[in-house]
């Protein structure tokens, strides 16, 4: 069970801060994209103050994102054993994917600007998997041998 909190933890932790990462940097390139320049050390300022400030909205929709597609994905992986790896990395990509997805459709907007772009969504779907992946690393069983 330590196992597997602390994995669901990594796996949430790891997600969110690419996430804010890809986000901070999705907005940088729009900002560009308007004929502004932006120094390296301005990206990283931002970054560092999304990755920092988007813990109240962001890290709760991951956190409960992850709740959901990982019990998913473990259901599944019991009648799959052989496709853990799949399973979880693939559970962390639709979860972001899901979400963003699930905002546009229900509320009518894009709450996170960079999502509004293919690349920006697959960015987000990108952070989940490998939040995905940490979890299968962290939880997996120790092999005898």
């Amino acid at each position: 069970m330590v196992r597997i909190i602390g994995g669901y933890a990594a796996a949430v932790l790891v997600t969110y801060v690419l996430g804010a990462t890809f986000i901070s940097q999705g907005n940088i390139a729009n900002v560009i994209g308007m004929g502004f320049e932006v120094t390296v050390t301005q990206r990283f300022e931002s970054m560092l103050h999304d990755i920092s400030n988007m813990t109240d909205l962001y890290l709760p929709v991951v956190a409960v994102s992850f709740v959901i597609a990982l019990s998913v994905a473990a259901i599944i992986i019991r009648f799959f054993p052989d496709l853990r790896l799949v399973g979880y990395t693939l559970a962390g990509f639709a979860a972001l994917i899901a979400v963003h997805v699930l905002v546009k459709t229900v509320f009518g907007i894009s709450g996170i600007a960079p999502t509004r772009t293919i690349v920006g969504l697959l960015a987000q779907g990108l952070a989940g998997a490998v939040g995905g992946y940490v979890f299968h690393l962290v939880t997996a069983q120790k092999k005898a041998g």
